[in-house]
């Protein structure tokens, strides 16, 4: 395998499931911020703002995590972990990415800039975040959904008490969707001292999930009903609920694949959410 192909794996340009759940939640903010007709050029920075940031915070989480990757079936193949890469690349391919990030938001406004400052500080610890909080994804929440008060500073010029609201709900969102992530590894993780919330909540893992899917969606519903959308959001919003239905019979069981299953299907209920949001406004 060449270098640019271990770098391609580094950055999970194959595994683009984390830029989408980093894009939808993000879109939807553009879209409420903009009522409904965000400028393509702010459409353009965040969707690559999105893509970009992923990908560094990947490089970061493999180079912190590399110690602990190579005791997990899953990820012991990384090419950190399997020496392929070595930390300081990660971190010269992660400071090159985030730079890249920083150059796209020069356009836009200071508050943009500062709020992206806090995106990079949260993003690049959150990976030591494990080491000894006992959900990590609800760190990983804040760090996945910063782009929301990014989105309202774009388009307004300030961050409104919604907008944090928006960022709650994905912080609640995270949990679920990375729970299902993290049971996947969960005996893994136990033997070598990772914390994750799949541990955390014991016993309890599946309505712990599926509370969290429910605190997501009343408070999208929330957001819904200020911005006085209508029929087509409830409608996003059903499918959205019919996803997460779909997911508890997948976990129930709590085996390694229908778990991972889950986590990606939550792809479609991000878009389903966003498609409710642009068509809502799209029908006005």
């Amino acid at each position: 395998m060449s270098k640019l192909q271990l770098y391609f794996r580094l950055v999970r340009l194959d595994k683009p499931i984390g830029t989408v759940l980093l894009l939808w939640p993000t879109l939807a903010a553009l879209w409420l911020a903009s009522g409904g007709v965000p400028d393509w050029k702010l459409l353009l920075i965040f969707s690559l703002g999105t893509f970009l940031m992923r990908s560094a915070g990947c490089a970061v989480n493999d180079y912190a995590d590399q110690d602990f990757d190579k005791h997990v079936k899953r990820t012991a193949e990384r090419p950190i972990t399997s020496g392929r890469v070595s930390g300081k690349e990660a971190l010269a391919i992660a400071a090159g990415l985030s730079l890249a990030a920083f150059l796209l938001i020069q356009p836009l406004n200071a508050l943009v800039k500062q709020l992206s400052v806090a995106a990079l500080i949260i993003a690049g610890t959150y990976p030591y975040f494990k080491r000894f909080f006992a959900i990590p994804q609800a760190y990983l929440g804040i760090a996945f959904g910063f782009g929301m008060p990014m989105a309202f500073a774009a388009v307004q010029g300030t961050v409104p008490p919604v907008a944090w609201l928006l960022l709650l709900g994905n912080v609640f969102w995270a949990v679920a969707y990375d729970t299902e992530y993290a049971m996947v590894d969960r005996d893994d993780d136990l033997k070598i001292g990772i914390k994750t919330s799949a541990i955390t909540f014991g016993r309890f893992d599946v309505a712990a999930i599926m509370f969290c899917y429910g605190v997501h969606l009343a408070i999208l519903l929330v957001v819904g009903h200020y911005f006085a959308l209508g029929l087509p959001f409830l409608l996003g919003m059903a499918v959205a609920a019919g996803c997460a239905v779909y997911h508890y019979f997948l976990i129930r069981g709590r085996e390694r694949a229908p778990c991972f299953a889950a986590f990606r299907h939550n792809n479609y209920l991000g878009a389903a959410v966003f498609a409710g949001i642009a068509l809502d406004y799209a029908l006005r």
